[in-house]
């Protein structure tokens, strides 16, 4: 196994957060971008999703990942909103269909038990383990931003079985997720 780079999207028509990170075999990560694509609630649903596809291809131009993830659009209570957020993911999973680069989704769940160890992490545990794990001064803001990373490397450290790194293994959070895996393949 070699360095993986994977592209974490956090879909949404007013901000898209992207994230790029590279995995190595030991799970170690380091950032390579982060940002938000940002659109205009004012436009049309025709040009925000015209704008967030223009910012996702610039990223795949930009830093070629191998790997793209996406959070799994669920239901909420609020219909537009997941409209919006099915939009834009169905938009990030066609551009790398496009190119050829795999692609999975994830629910925000599963992305906060890979990331912190539990499932129901509030958003600034999420974003303090992200920043820990990347090694980073300052926590990813906004939200979005620190969500797809998460999501990059949470799908990183899904790619196959864990492997100890050989100075000290695997952290917390990382163990809590290999142990949730192997309880969701025997059930």
């Amino acid at each position: 196994m070699s360095t993986l780079r994977v592209l974490g999207i956090d879909p949404g028509l007013t901000r898209c957060g992207v994230g790029v990170v590279d995995v190595n075999p030991n799970r170690t990560a380091s950032l390579v971008h982060v940002g938000v694509i940002r659109s205009s609630p004012d436009d049309e649903p025709g040009v925000r999703l015209a704008l967030i596809a223009q910012g996702i291809r610039g990223v795949l131009d930009e830093f070629s990942p191998e790997a793209v993830a996406v959070e799994r659009v669920f239901a909420q209570h609020n219909k537009s909103t997941v409209m919006a957020t099915a939009q834009a993911s169905g938009v990030a999973l066609m551009l790398a269909a496009e190119r050829g680069i795999p692609t999975a989704t994830h629910t925000p769940s599963e992305v906060k038990a890979a990331v912190t160890g539990y499932g129901n992490a509030e958003k600034l545990q999420v974003q303090t383990m992200v920043a820990r794990v990347l090694r980073l001064d300052e926590l990813p803001k906004p939200a979005d931003a620190a969500d797809a990373l998460a999501l990059a490397l949470c799908h990183a450290w899904r790619r196959g079985p864990v492997v100890a790194a050989a100075s000290g293994g695997l952290t917390p959070a990382q163990r809590a997720w290999a142990d949730a895996e192997r309880r969701s393949r025997r059930a």
